[in-house]
């Protein structure tokens, strides 16, 4: 009991209470499930969790495996590996900024909360991410460290029995919901007014980039750079998906189709978000492009399925000199929020 006493003591200054968004200008108040308010006891709890690797089935991975911090919150691989070593069929996406997804996943139209997200990687078979099993002794583990009963009374205190699954997923949740980048050279920029904070070559990209024929926003607009996005108070009626011309026959590319069985819907995916874009190599849902010159010369080409029917309209192609590229391509640089990939608040907490 003493070192339990010890511990809530230790954490207390970090378990504070309310959760007060910490947001700039020009960014909304995140949505948050009505069952899952924010606390930073919650925050806290998920962070922990978020780093554990005794929640995969051998120890050998967490969450944090597939989203490491310093990439962004992605792997740098071009589709992530189970803790068996199982390869997946896509890349890890970005959790920056994912309060604001309206759908969380590359390819699943219906996986739009945090807290039913979290169990696939968990418990997830087809494939294998972190292999854990029902009744596989996981709550038994964590309701057995001293720690974690710190942190389980504190952020969940008026529940008898505390160690659920549920009350995992919404704190996994709520740390992911609080890994909010908004400190790039470009936020300075656009919404301080800090004519200094990016380069002049990112400028003219910046241009290039909310122009036509280009017209990159199309598919990654808004303060997020990317479709799909929801906030407080505000709700999508129809999302977002695209086929990018990545590939003639879809074969393990079907997109959403595996879950709409509409024909038109063959190799649409979801256009993720570009911020940290520099950071989050290699790109496209299979990792197939190495390098953001790889992804502008895929659009200027038009894609390189040229003969797929179903590609998007918004794919026509378009000629760049090699400066307008270079260009483009800072203004995607200047979207990078260094703070995020070293703040304290999102790092491992069992260093």
């Amino acid at each position: 009991m003493k070192r339990l006493a010890a511990l809530v003591v230790m954490l207390q200054p970090i378990l504070s209470g309310a959760y007060v968004w910490d947001l700039p200008k020009g960014f909304p108040t995140p949505s948050v499930p009505a069952a899952n308010p924010m606390s930073v006891e919650k925050v806290e709890l998920g962070r922990y969790l978020f780093y554990d690797r005794r929640m995969s089935v051998n120890g050998v991975s967490s969450c944090a495996t597939c989203h490491k911090q310093e990439l962004a919150f992605t792997d740098g691989q071009p589709v992530a590996i189970g803790t068996t070593g199982e390869k997946h069929p896509r890349g890890a996406m970005s959790l920056v900024n994912v309060a604001y997804s309206a759908v969380l996943t590359w390819s699943n139209p219906g996986m739009r909360e945090l807290e039913q997200q979290a169990l696939v990687p968990m418990f997830g078979e087809h494939p294998i991410e972190l292999g854990l099993k029902p009744g596989d002794g996981f709550l038994a583990m964590l309701r057995a460290d001293a720690r974690y009963r710190a942190l389980f009374k504190a952020a969940f205190p008026a529940e008898e029995d505390c160690f659920t699954m549920a009350n995992v997923t919404k704190a996994l949740a709520s740390f992911e919901r609080s890994i909010i980048s908004a400190r790039s050279p470009y936020d300075r920029y656009h919404y301080e007014r800090d004519d200094t904070a990016i380069s002049d070559a990112a400028k003219r990209g910046e241009v290039l980039f909310f122009s036509q024929p280009l017209s990159c926003f199309r598919c990654h607009g808004g303060f997020s750079f990317s479709s799909n996005t929801v906030s407080q108070g505000h709700q999508i009626e129809e999302l977002e998906f695209h086929n990018n011309g990545l590939y003639n026959v879809a074969g393990a590319h079907v997109g959403i189709f595996e879950f709409t069985k509409n024909p038109k819907d063959i190799g649409k995916f979801k256009a993720p978000t570009l911020r940290n874009i520099a950071v989050t190599a290699p790109y496209m849902h299979d990792g197939s492009l190495a390098t953001l010159e790889d992804v502008v010369d895929h659009y200027a080409a038009g894609g390189r399925a040229h003969d797929n029917p179903l590609r998007d309209p918004l794919i026509g192609g378009f000629k760049l000199s090699a400066q307008d590229k270079r260009d483009l391509i800072e203004f995607l640089k200047s979207l990078t929020d260094e703070a995020i990939l070293h703040d304290s608040r999102f790092s491992n907490p069992w260093h």
